[in-house]
């Protein structure tokens, strides 16, 4: 057992292991699109120093919660809220308007170290592409870091005081169910929902209890010197391998993340050998320990100077000379923040009793920056509505229109507006037939004429925003059944192993037979983007059998177009007529739409193209008619699609017939 009069060991390689972590973070993210597995590592790292430094103070008999508090306080908050403070000064300037709200969000998020929940509430795909993603998304670790500096010295000072004098079997046993507890459960999530799993401090806490578990036995494991040499080398490998052999973004943090966690078990395991032939020989050299002291500005810093930059270049990939720029212009400020913000804040009194007024004193001018911005752009956000004569959105792409609005008139939605431009039906209660299936329905007045199903993915569920004014109109009733990522079918079109989407797709096609509504509204082709080929999959054809086989007539409508940027980003940034933001036709749609080639599709399925609404001959436009078309990179906006209205009601009455007459009125 350590002594407790004894102060800890040093050991210089952790340094090293910090700098290797952060620097395979940094590189993975901007050269390579992928993650690296190191903020495992620095989860791990800190579950072994933090649980080492307080039982080493539990057996002294006191463990200072506050003086530990007011040491996380000054090295994670000056770094961290300076960082904020500029990246709202340069996010507001180079950002398109429409991430400014959800932006502003997660900086408020990031500043309380709650964005991992604010990124969980969300599902975000940190997989995502880069260009797309918040500038302060990176946070989400620091979060979780913040959160178990925060709970971590209550439960060891509670393990200490109920173990009286048996403090290393007590926490061991703690520490082992809180690890097989956590472990379990990030499994369960991971498989369940990767994106909420990925974000949550539950699903990590095991990596720190983990280095915890280790800080506790570590002084009682001699390894014989060869084996060591071994283990340390065979740790730095499996790290750096890491993010090459797995797709961490998509599999962590279930079993897949006992890989970088155990790497890094084994570099300290190694210790300091003292053989020039050792993995430390490496990891204490100057340099490494040098970027180790920068590796914390330097993670901070890299994500959003990447970001920021391929959204001012307008790029999805930095490249190589433009990553270098990127990762030069980081460590550059890593090296400023270290100097001139972390250090001097650890070098003053405010790190021993002056703290937690630094702390709050700290956050103020974040909060005011944010609110600031937020108020500025509540200030631009109010717009004309899309219709008349300024604004006739898909109207003008009808034949024979001619434009009678006014000249150099600001297209609609605002772009501050476009992350919310999206219709919903909002009375929805779950299926008994359970598969996830949710049922959505509109409430008409008095007994519906007709009854619609819009059921599949996102893309038929957008088209609410255009059958709500028919439905209105005609006394229709709605009901939605949409999942994310799943459209009709009797397969899982995006992942095939995904049964959860098929299980929802066999509940929604029974719901429909038992409904019998009037007819079903749902996607007709996938594939809709440059350099794929549109198709209509056979599980849709399939699915469309057998609910026309119930006598159950089905509109299936061509999808829109799908791009690797955002339309309406492109617009604001670069200009509407700008050709990086106008791609040809050609290169989204064939003359001839894929249904024309099947011999297999039962007499009333009924097809609709909108193309030419998304199109025209040439090109296909973020503006049409004055209004922003697209809400993202792959949907129609709300707005858009409600100038679509009346061409929504003509297609569907030339596919089912027009409504049946008004019966005459009595004598």
């Amino acid at each position: 057992m350590t002594s407790p009069d004894l102060p800890a060991r040093f050991r210089p390689e952790v340094e090293g292991l910090r700098a290797l972590a952060c620097v395979l973070v940094v590189v993975y993210h901007v050269w390579l699109g992928r993650i690296s597995g190191g903020v495992d590592v620095f989860f791990f790292l800190t579950g072994f120093l933090i649980t080492g430094q307080l039982f080493r103070a539990g057996l002294r008999g006191r463990i200072e919660i506050r003086a530990l508090w007011r040491r996380a306080i000054t090295r994670l908050f000056p770094a961290a809220l300076a960082v904020l403070l500029v990246v709202i000064a340069a996010a507001a300037l180079v950002l398109p308007q429409s991430r400014w709200f959800p932006t502003i969000r997660e900086v408020f998020a990031a500043a309380l170290y709650l964005e991992n929940w604010q990124l969980a509430a969300n599902a975000t795909d940190y997989f995502a592409r880069h260009s797309d993603a918040s500038v302060v998304q990176h946070f989400w670790s620091l979060s979780i870091q913040g959160q178990f500096y925060l709970v971590w010295p209550l439960l060891v000072a509670a393990v200490a005081y109920a173990a009286r004098g048996r403090l290393r079997r007590a926490l061991t046993g703690v520490l082992l169910a809180v690890t097989a507890g956590s472990l379990a459960y990030s499994v369960w999530l991971t498989a369940a929902d990767q994106p909420v799993a990925y974000f949550s401090a539950l699903t990590r806490i095991w990596e720190f209890a983990l280095g915890g578990l280790l800080a506790l036995a570590i002084d009682a494991i001699a390894l014989p010197r060869p084996l060591r040499i071994a283990a340390g080398w065979l740790g730095v490998a499996g790290l750096v391998a890491c993010g090459l052999v797995l797709q961490v973004g998509t599999v962590f943090p279930g079993v897949a993340a006992l890989w970088p966690v155990a790497a890094a078990a084994l570099v300290l395991l190694a210790g300091t050998t003292g053989s020039p032939a050792g993995a430390d020989r490496l990891l204490t050299a100057r340099p490494l320990t040098w970027l180790g002291r920068m590796s914390f500005p330097l993670y901070l810093w890299h994500w959003p100077v990447l970001v920021l930059y391929l959204v001012y270049r307008g790029r999805s990939e930095a490249g190589p000379l433009g990553g270098a720029f990127v990762v030069g212009l980081s460590l550059a400020l890593a090296v400023v923040t270290h100097h001139l913000v972390e250090a001097p804040v650890r070098r003053s009194p405010l790190a021993d009793r002056g703290a937690y007024r630094f702390a709050v004193l700290a956050m103020i001018p974040v909060f005011a920056a944010a609110g600031a911005w937020q108020i500025t752009g509540l200030a631009r956000s109010g717009a004309p509505a899309a219709g008349g004569l300024d604004h006739p959105g898909a109207l003008a792409r009808t034949p024979g229109f001619v434009y009678r609005g006014a000249a150099g008139v600001a297209p609609v939605p605002s772009p501050l507006e476009l992350p919310r431009d999206w219709a919903w039906i909002d009375h929805c209660a779950s299926s008994p037939r359970g598969g996830e299936l949710q049922v959505c329905t509109s409430t008409p007045d008095g007994p519906p004429e007709k009854t619609l199903v819009v059921v599949g993915d996102s893309h038929p569920t957008q088209f609410v925003a255009a059958l709500e004014p028919v439905a209105q109109r005609r006394n229709w009733q709605l009901v939605v059944m949409s999942r994310g990522g799943c459209p009709f079918s009797t397969e899982s079109e995006i992942d095939p192993d995904d049964q959860v989407c098929r299980d929802w797709n066999a509940a929604a096609a029974d719901e429909i037979l038992d409904l019998r509504p009037d007819a079903v509204f749902t996607t007709a082709t996938r594939n809709v983007r440059a350099g794929l080929t549109e198709w209509t999959p056979p599980g849709f054809v399939a699915q469309w059998r057998k609910i026309s086989a119930a006598g159950i007539p089905v509109l299936a409508v061509r999808d829109n177009p799908r791009y690797d940027y955002a339309p309406s980003e492109c617009a604001e940034l670069r200009g509407a007529d700008a050709p990086e933001c106008n791609p040809p036709r050609a290169e989204f749609y064939a003359d001839d739409p894929p249904w024309l080639f099947l011999d297999d599709v039962p007499p009333d399925v009924k097809f609709v193209d909108f193309s030419d609404y998304y199109c025209d001959r040439a090109v296909c436009p973020p503006v049409i008619g004055n209004v922003l078309v697209y809400l993202d990179d792959n949907h129609v906006g709300a707005t858009y699609l409600r100038t679509m209205d009346t061409i929504v009601e003509q297609a569907i009455d030339a596919a089912l017939g027009p409504p049946d007459p008004e019966p005459p009125a009595p004598a």
